[in-house]
């Protein structure tokens, strides 16, 4: 059991981490809190399904990819960024787009349930656990995707400027880093992020229209947990719920039933205990 808890926390943790990372992105950066984030993972794993009917996977996978990145860039331009100031409006503009991607879905799709064919069918064992190539394929793509983020981020101009942009806007605008250009940036790196972990996760799940709202609260408790605009916070906080979500569906009865209410307690208490969370400072430096 704690073999099958190691091995899928870490299938699950590259997902969520993806995921994360993305949104947390977008936060530090535009100060939007994107609310729409996994209703783009959701739109790429769709996006996947459709093209897949007409092409390769990995042209089906490019094609998703930069449909979700249009339409993350486009709504930034023309909805959320002439809003950031009023950060409630902003709320209700990223649920509503949400909900229009989910209704969008709907028209095109139906409510039926879909799937998209495993790229590495069959099983292997890993340290005695029956683990889906697939799965273990996911794994070693949320690795390369999230080492080749963080290579950008830390080694390249491009990246510096993001990170001085989330530390501090003021500073970063005082020595000539565009907010606006780095903002535009954090968006769309945010959005691919979730449109390669709707990628990874398409040939392992059953698309359906509400898949997104699951993994939003997971994404939300993450960030909190690790804190908000916290690049490496949210890499943890997605990491420890993941293996918390794991871990219950493994050990409780009806485990699978609670892995999302696991991940609300978490927000809860963090927001209780703990509001700037592990690596945030917003609220400390309030104090």
């Amino acid at each position: 059991m704690l073999s099958a808890i190691l091995v899928n926390g870490l299938v699950l943790s590259g997902i969520y981490g993806m995921l994360a990372l993305g949104f947390a992105l977008t936060y530090g950066v535009a100060r939007i809190l994107n609310l729409a984030h996994t209703a783009f993972y959701m739109a790429a794993a769709y996006g996947l399904f459709f093209f897949l009917g007409r092409m390769g996977f990995a042209p089906a996978a490019l094609l998703a990819s930069l449909l979700v990145l249009l339409i993350a860039l486009a709504a930034y331009k023309l909805l959320l960024e002439p809003l950031r100031e009023h950060e409630a409006t902003v709320l209700i503009v990223t649920i509503a787009l949400a909900l229009l991607l989910q209704e969008a879905v709907l028209l095109l799709f139906g409510a039926h349930f879909r799937s998209v064919p495993a790229l590495l069918p069959g099983f292997v064992e890993v340290f005695g656990v029956r683990v889906a190539q697939q799965a273990l394929l996911a794994l070693l793509f949320a690795g390369v995707v999230l080492l080749l983020a963080w290579a950008l981020l830390k080694g390249t101009r491009l990246g510096l400027g993001i990170r001085a942009a989330a530390q501090d806007q003021e500073a970063a605008e005082l020595v000539g880093i565009s907010l606006s250009r780095a903002g535009n940036w954090a968006v769309g790196l945010g959005a691919f992020l979730a449109a390669l972990a709707g990628l990874a996760v398409a040939p392992m799940a059953t698309l359906e229209p509400h898949m997104w709202n699951a993994p939003l609260l997971v994404v939300l408790a993450a960030v909190v947990l690790g804190g908000l605009g916290s690049l490496p916070g949210a890499l943890l906080g997605a990491v420890v719920l993941a293996f918390a979500e794991v871990t219950v569906v493994n050990l409780v009865p009806g485990g699978a039933f609670l892995r999302t209410a696991v991940a609300l307690l978490i927000l809860v208490l963090v927001l209780v205990f703990r509001p700037e969370g592990l690596f945030g400072t917003a609220f400390a430096e309030e104090r």
